[in-house]
């Protein structure tokens, strides 16, 4: 558990879904004249595990010019579809971002300095998205944009067309190379449109955005940021200024950085790592980093090294410096559905043989062919352990991912909905792809409006084509089990039993996801392509058949067995509702709709939390990563009663 709080606010306004014009029938049906081809089981009782909101984001939704801002008809599709957590700093675009200046320097596009401006980014998220967390990052390179006078004219040169030669450094004078290729025939002077850029200028920007006299941002809104982003190609992202960096020359910027932005915010989320794909997972310039140890040369893998050196110096400073350990993933399985349909047992899964298996043959100092098995996050999670010890906090996420099999929205769906299921198992903390295809707002919806915020152990008998991810909501009074069929080929029939929850009624509702056309369906919470339907529930068992390619949300009322403790105690406010969503706190507050402000203080009367929600008769905190102790929770003056809260 974190001492660091992080604001978890569903979104209010649920209602019953329309009619679904692509579905004359619900594609959930009672299997009770054939047995199974699958059995799954659902402990409520065991591998209790809060569930990350942050797992429900993205990559580049929101505009950053103020002179043309994101389309309220975007914000809303955000808000309905829940979307939780936005990564706005544009990748390699964040590396020479200037915030006094609101300026960056596109590596991809000559090196040629544009306008950016992420305090309009941050106001629209603040605004605009209540509850949702702003994804930014901290420069590390040493560098910053600093003026537009010295780009290259390229609407002169082609029309401003994308060729082969973007990636030449033109920008500050340089000589067009016409055959395409990355290298300019002459490079540009980069101290014409970039300045020094040292530690305390890039962890400026937490000052300047929640400092006092700062712009007046909330801080609790913007967590995350990354470790500026795959540091372990800039000698070929951004060679302008990097032509070599060794690991430990990177390492000391890391610290440098690190140590500046906690002084200024000691609750900010650090993500760190931030490699580019699975070859750099393990490859530092191509080969592992090299080092000598007691006299003799000692070669590891970048993200052992990573890891290493993040614990010695913590152990040396005292100072906490990482947070999320961060992946980017392009697998380029772009003609390969089954592949695609596999890709989320990469992280976890010891026992899968990946046939795009490369970086990890370089694990162990030599070269071993034989080596296919990745699990990078548990890999990891055991070097974490080796180095800073259990206990050590650090969580995993995911903050970009693309280049996967798009032809068909029904294998996105699958996909992208085990990704976050086995996400949820293992607590990773965030995922925001950064490539978005047709069929994941109807999965993210999915999950983010009927999953619970407590995950639960779920087995299957055939996980390779059917897997659950299972969750429990309302203080244990309700459970989803969200089912998905790979299967391309046939519909599966599925035993569902039931250890832990005892449910209440004789069926349970159900949300499929199945035959999505090419169009995008997702409109919003009420119009959307989910097919509601009803599964029976006889006892403990739920026998239903799932579609070729399909996700299913099961719904199920009743009590876990085992009751939720974290937190064990709500004394209900007389002026307003109060109960528990698993591990959050809700809040009712009927024929109220109006602006809302809930604020939780601990014991000692320091505010911990503060959420705001615009025209709203609801409010839902997150408390699953709070210490121990008492809260009170307090909605606003003219809501004078409180919630006192205790959490164990």
């Amino acid at each position: 558990m974190f001492s660091n709080p992080q604001p978890f606010t569903r979104f209010a306004g649920d209602s019953p879904m329309k009619s679904n014009p692509f579905f004359l029938l619900p594609f959930v049906s009672a299997a009770v004249v054939f047995s199974a081809d699958v059995t799954i089981t659902v402990n409520a009782d065991s591998g209790r595990i809060p569930i990350s909101p942050y797992l429900y984001g993205r990559n580049n939704s929101l505009s950053d010019d103020p002179e043309d801002p994101t389309p309220s008809a975007d914000l809303k599709l955000y808000r309905e579809a829940g979307l939780w957590i936005l990564r706005e700093n544009g990748g390699n675009n964040a590396t020479k971002y200037n915030w006094h200046k609101k300026l960056t320097s596109h590596p991809d596009w000559y090196n040629n300095v544009y306008a950016h401006d992420w305090d309009f980014i941050a106001r629209t998220i603040q605004d605009s998205l209540p509850g949702a967390q702003g994804f930014l990052a901290l420069q590390l390179i040493g560098w910053a944009a600093a003026n537009t006078q010295h780009n290259f004219n390229d609407w002169d040169y082609n029309g401003s067309a994308w060729w082969g030669g973007c990636a030449q450094n033109l920008a500050g004078g340089g000589t067009v190379n016409p055959d395409g290729s990355d290298s300019a025939l002459a490079d540009g002077d980069p101290s014409l449109y970039l300045e020094p850029w040292p530690a305390d200028s890039t962890a400026g920007i937490l000052d300047h955005w929640f400092g006092s006299g700062g712009v007046g941002l909330d801080k609790e809104r913007f967590l995350y940021w990354n470790m500026d982003n795959e540091p372990e190609i800039w000698s070929g992202t951004h060679d302008d200024v990097v032509k070599t960096i060794s690991a430990e020359e990177f390492m000391q910027k890391y610290f440098a950085v690190a140590k500046s932005a906690r002084a200024r915010f000691p609750g900010i989320r650090l993500a760190g790592f931030v490699a580019c794909n699975e070859w750099q997972w393990y490859a530092w310039n191509n080969s592992q980093v090299s080092v000598t140890e007691n006299g003799k040369t000692v070669k590891y893998v970048w993200a052992e090294y990573f890891i290493k050196r993040i614990a010695e110096e913590q152990k040396t400073t005292g100072i906490r410096l990482l947070d999320v350990m961060d992946f980017h993933f392009y697998p380029q399985t772009d003609d390969d559905a089954a592949l695609t349909l596999q890709l989320h047992r990469v992280w976890f899964d010891t026992a899968w043989n990946y046939p795009k298996a490369n970086g990890c043959k370089l694990i162990g100092g030599g070269w071993d062919e034989k080596s296919t098995k990745e699990y990078i996050m548990e890999r990891c999670s055991r070097w974490l352990n080796k180095y800073m010890g259990e206990g050590h906090g650090v969580r995993f996420g995911v903050s970009e991912y693309g280049t996967f099999y798009a032809d068909d929205p029904n294998v996105t769906a699958a996909w992208y909905a085990s990704q976050i299921g086995t996400f949820a198992d293992h607590g990773v903390e965030l995922f925001t792809p950064w490539e978005w295809q047709t069929g994941m707002w109807e999965v993210l919806h999915l999950y983010s409006r009927y999953a619970g915020a407590l995950r639960v152990k779920s087995t299957s008998t055939l996980d390779t084509l059917v897997s659950a991810y299972s969750s429990l909501g309302t203080g244990g009074s309700d459970l989803t089990v969200i089912l998905v069929n790979r299967d391309a080929d046939a519909a599966r029939t599925v035993d569902l039993q039931l250890a832990g929850f005892t449910a209440s009624a004789p069926s349970c509702s159900t949300y499929t996801l199945s035959s999505l056309p090419d169009e995008e369906t997702f409109n919003s919470h009420t119009n959307n392509a989910l097919a509601a339907g009803t599964a029976p529930v006889n006892g403990s068992n739920v026998a239903l058949s799932l579609p070729a390619l399909s996700v299913t949300a099961l719904k199920l009322s009743g009590k876990a067995d085992l009751a939720i403790k974290n937190p064990t105690a709500v004394i209900v406010a007389e002026s307003y509702e109060t109960y528990l969503r698993g591990t959050n706190l809700f809040l009712a507050f009927p024929g109220r709709k109006k602006n809302i402000t809930v604020t939780v203080y601990a014991a000692n009367g320091s505010r911990v939390l503060r959420r705001s929600f615009t025209n709203s008769t609801t409010a839902d905190i997150s408390l699953s990563l709070l210490p121990s102790g008492r809260y009170i929770v307090d909605a606003g003056s003219d809501l004078p009663k409180r919630a006192v809260v205790v959490i164990r």
